[in-house]
């Protein structure tokens, strides 16, 4: 009998731990937001199946924060720069176990909501801003206040200012797309936006002071079904792709966005759930695992445990 003895290293290789993950169960709520709170060290999450927004600690424990029969769906969260406010996309473009005829793909809101009393002090409608269908999906910050929303249906980016007044802010023919176009939106302090396609697959540069010069940023592939983004910091961008390839990436430029090569990405072993979208903890970056995989298939039972997975990344060479 031959023995093969293996190298431990390769034994180790076999058994990769997973990346850790905080587990919470919210029956059916399939949440497609995340955002943490350094305030409280919680979580908040959106709900595209039921609208409401819950609260998630980190050893796991799930209570709603927010709910409303107006609520149809809830998309992306994000915490106010003084962290006083959680804005959240108010939709109803395709999962809510509440569409209607008068709300379907034509509901377009950002609320806020106070961190505190968890009553809502704002109600923004941006729906008659532009015709046709509607999905409010992602929003930004700059450092003035301002709230930028994408519409991945009409494909513009709308600006709504810290007293509420809506706008506008960009729109081009190159964001034209079959499907979901514009999602995940970040502010970069050099004063311009990052936004992704999901129809596209790749990421644009909008300029914040001349909202007409948008650009295509430069990049080694296609990131078709990109989702959520979260800067990192003025130069590092983490995009999350979901439709299958259900990775993580870490884009980096050093020509202000021009173009942008992929330095990390996570391993194929952290098998994320439909990854939607990413918040930092500290230097942490914290993905949500919406599983809308589960709502694409008529036969599935409706999951009651979702989860926000940590992303550890791999250099790429």
């Amino acid at each position: 009998m031959k023995i093969i003895i293996y190298p431990i290293m390769a034994i180790a290789a076999l058994f990769v731990a997973p990346s850790h993950k905080i587990e919470f169960e919210a029956p059916e709520s399939y949440p497609e937001g995340v955002t943490f709170n350094p305030k409280n060290n919680n979580f908040y999450v959106s709900s595209a199946r039921l609208g409401t927004i819950g609260e998630v600690s980190s050893d796991g424990k799930y209570k709603i924060f927010y709910q409303s029969p107006e609520l149809k769906s809830t998309y992306g969260l994000k915490v106010s720069n003084d962290q006083k406010r959680l804005f959240a996309c108010v939709g109803d473009a395709n999962y809510s176990k509440f569409k209607s005829p008068d709300t379907d793909k034509k509901l377009a809101h950002l609320i806020a909501i106070d961190l505190k009393s968890a009553k809502k002090v704002m109600d923004v409608d941006l729906s008659g801003l532009v015709p046709g269908k509607h999905f409010p999906n992602d929003l930004t910050f700059d450092k003035s206040g301002n709230t930028y929303v994408t519409d991945s249906f009409a494909n513009v980016i709308y600006k709504v200012s810290p007293d509420g007044k809506a706008s506008v802010f960009a729109k081009s023919d190159l964001f034209k797309t079959e499907g979901v176009g514009l999602n995940g939106i970040v502010w970069n302090p050099g004063n311009f936006l990052l936004v992704s396609s999901s129809g596209a697959g790749t990421v644009f540069k909008v300029d914040v002071a001349n909202p007409t010069n948008i650009t295509r940023v430069e990049l080694p592939q296609f990131f078709m079904n990109a989702d959520g983004l979260l800067l990192n910091d003025s130069s590092t961008l983490t995009l999350v792709q979901n439709g299958g390839s259900n990775r993580i990436y870490q884009l980096q430029s050093t020509d202000n966005w021009k173009s942008a090569k992929v330095k990390s990405a996570t391993k194929y072993e952290d098998r994320f759930a439909f990854p939607s979208t990413a918040t930092a903890n500290k230097n942490e970056v914290w993905v949500m695992n919406a599983k809308f995989n589960e709502l694409n298939d008529s036969t599935s039972v409706p999951s009651k445990k979702f989860s926000i997975q940590k992303a550890d990344f791999v250099d790429m060479k």
